[in-house]
């Protein structure tokens, strides 16, 4: 299989070409040429299957140039779980139907290391599906050695990065450079920390990250990392990124120099397509355990503010996955809602820092594939739509085009007001607790049920640990936050009686490593001089 630029112009790409640099030579984000398709009988024979097998398998069906060993061998060294002595075939499939979250912190807290690479899961199952009543399921990301969905991708994502370059024969060391709006960066170091070859860089917005967030960044070990804030939001952050993707004389210098850029953002088809595999196994346990049939549709309710983790849901139906609904939850940063509802998308908003950081973006990278997807795979007509967004911060698409939209997506926004109410109601009603960013979708669905009547069987895409952000959660519970995010988290534990995930608990006693700040016109000279110091 092929791979080619949304915007038209770079194609015939090996998938290992796509995957080692990460943005198309034209500025375009790279799909596969055609869209496969699951075959006859995958359901029965994947849900027989422990998560890393699935992985295999879905990832396998776009990266033909991949074997299945390969493949496979990447899987198991990705998805290891710390409280589990034995990763075979025989795992049990990941349903839960217990009232509370499944933090198991039997283990220690240093995780497992793999050729290299940084990897564990604190609960078997990988991608534990949680049922909360007779329609709602929320499938648990946040199981892995950043307490975040990203790990889904980005334990894996390595493993591909590297093969790749192998396979292409190159030789040159890579630098992955990471704009970050709190999750995707410490997934990103944790994944890469200590790869012979490979640097990483990841930037981060000031003030636009938690706390837990920023020290699980700033105190990242490893000889290979750097860590620098951005005064400015996530856009600014991400902009600078690809600014820097396209200089072109810049990588000119690099290049003879023997390093190359790469990228661990979701603009990267090899961070993509690992998400693709939660919903085929999401679908996988819902047969298993009984509550649908073979070929039921299911409704997803994602939390996003980039568009990748709701794109890896739209692939998935592309595929063949039974999906009726894909509802679109936005927090006040409300832009992809308001394109899905309206056809017009608009970054020239106030721009607002909420209780849900990792989704307060207003240019979203990834919707530039589905635009790609929705206007018949027409370059010329995406490269369109992102001049008009960098020249005038808006674009419009057709009648027709809203109207091939609608047909798959919902989109709703939830108010901070709302998210913290959804918190308390879930957690009273359920004992159940989530975080700022999977309550935003708890509201948009419910607010999407009872517009709609659609009580189609739903699986939230529950993103992060609630301990992630223990601030806003004790807050949202009805008590004080007072104290550091250290602090927050054990108070958090102490209230609800749950253990803090092995990773949070480990921030105990570590300070900061990066203290640098840069403005987003800095961020190239803070990369130069990075790699001048490595």
């Amino acid at each position: 299989m092929y791979y080619l630029s949304t915007r038209g112009r770079d194609k015939g790409k090996q998938a290992s070409e796509a995957i080692a640099v990460g943005l198309a030579a034209d500025g375009g984000l790279y799909v596969p040429e055609s869209i496969p398709a699951l075959q006859q009988g995958w359901s029965t024979e994947l849900t027989a299957m422990p998560y890393r097998e699935r992985a295999a398998y879905v990832v396998g069906i776009f990266l033909s140039e991949f074997s299945k060993t390969e493949l496979q061998q990447y899987t198991t060294a990705a998805y290891t779980s710390r409280n589990s002595k034995s990763n075979s075939s025989s795992s049990s499939n990941s349903y839960n139907s217990s009232s509370k979250n499944n933090n198991d912190n039997n283990s220690n807290s240093g995780g497992n290391r793999s050729s290299a690479f940084n990897s564990a899961f604190d609960d078997p199952a990988i991608a534990p599906l949680h049922k909360l009543d007779n329609g709602t399921f929320y499938l648990e990301l946040w199981h892995g050695p950043t307490c975040a969905f990203k790990d889904m991708a980005l334990q894996l994502h390595p493993h591909l990065l590297t093969a790749s370059l192998k396979k292409n024969g190159d030789t040159r060391d890579v630098c992955i450079l990471v704009a970050t709006s709190g999750d995707t960066g410490k997934a990103a170091l944790e994944g890469f920390r200590d790869i012979p070859g490979i640097k990483i860089m990841v930037f981060y917005p000031r003030d636009g990250v938690s706390d837990v967030q920023k020290l699980q960044m700033t105190s990242q070990e490893g000889s290979n990392v750097n860590v620098v804030a951005v005064n400015g939001n996530f856009d600014h952050a991400q902009t600078g990124v690809k600014e820097v993707f396209a200089d072109s004389a810049l990588a000119a210098e690099l290049n003879s120099q023997g390093i190359m850029f790469s990228s661990a953002n979701s603009i990267n088809w090899g961070r993509l397509v690992p998400q693709i595999a939660y919903y085929v196994s999401s679908y996988c346990d819902l047969l298993s355990s009984g509550e649908i049939k073979q070929g039921e549709k299911i409704n997803f309710c994602v939390p996003t503010g980039n568009f990748g983790n709701i794109m890896a849901a739209y692939y998935a139906e592309k595929i063949g996955l039974p999906i009726g609904k894909l509802i679109c939850a936005s927090n006040r940063n409300d832009v992809l809602t308001q394109f899905i509802n309206t056809g017009v998308y608009d970054r020239v908003r106030p721009f607002y820092a909420t209780a849900s950081p990792s989704m307060d973006i207003l240019v979203s990278s990834n919707l530039e594939r589905l635009l790609f997807q929705l206007s018949g795979r027409d370059g010329t007509a995406v490269e369109g739509y992102m001049d008009a967004l960098k020249g005038e911060g808006r674009y419009e698409i057709s009648g027709a085009l809203r109207d091939e939209l609608g047909r798959l997506f919902a989109g709703g926004m939830c108010s901070e007001e709302d998210t913290m109410q959804t918190i308390a109601a879930i957690h009273n009603k359920h004992g159940y607790l989530i975080d700022t960013h999977t309550a935003v979708a708890a509201k948009v669905l419910e607010d999407y049920r009872e517009k709609t009547g659609d009580n189609t069987r739903t699986v939230i895409v529950s993103t992060a640990s609630p301990f992630k952000f223990p601030e806003s959660v004790l807050k949202a519970l009805g008590h004080p936050a007072e104290g550091d995010g250290n602090q927050l988290t054990s108070n958090l534990a102490a209230i609800t009686g749950l253990n803090i995930p092995t990773p949070l608990s480990g921030l105990d006693g570590k300070t900061a490593r990066f203290n640098e700040c840069v403005d987003p016109e800095d961020m190239k000279s803070s990369i130069i001089n990075f790699l001048k110091r490595m």
